[in-house]
């Protein structure tokens, strides 16, 4: 009775390996049909050279394109995106150099930012006390 519960088990197990290959989702790598193997297969895997022009990728967006039907998005000037776009990558302080800071010369920022900081710390603090427990 044992044996056909293992192999029913095996069974599903197969199954569901089978399905997780079936379920994967594949892309081509290109049209035309490469060699397999063979003294030339580091040369075949080298990157190729992009088919799109230099004036196409400066003015649209390649690859942004979420639709079936749509097209990737153009380029617009500078002045056309809203100004937080381009702080969004600067350098934030850490929570050891808002701590060096006196709390009353802080910028309403800087304030709020030492609070969520140090909250999530003291949160951090307290929950590996409890775990160690």
């Amino acid at each position: 009775m044992a044996m056909n519960h293992i192999k029913s088990l095996r069974g599903i197990m197969i199954t569901k390996e089978a399905f997780r290959i079936v379920d994967q989702r594949t892309f081509a790598t290109s049209t035309s049909k490469a060699k397999k193997g063979g003294k030339g297969g580091a040369a075949a895997d080298a990157p190729k050279a992009s088919s799109l022009s230099k004036e196409v990728k400066s003015t649209t967006v390649v690859g942004a394109n979420i639709l079936k039907d749509g097209a990737d998005p153009k380029v617009l000037p500078d002045s056309e995106y809203p100004d937080w776009l381009w702080h969004l990558l600067d350098k934030r302080t850490a929570l050891s150099e808002l701590k060096r800071k006196n709390v009353r010369t802080l910028s309403y920022e800087e304030l709020k930012r030492f609070v969520k900081l140090n909250n999530r710390a003291k949160i951090k603090e307290n929950n590996s006390v409890k775990a160690k427990n």
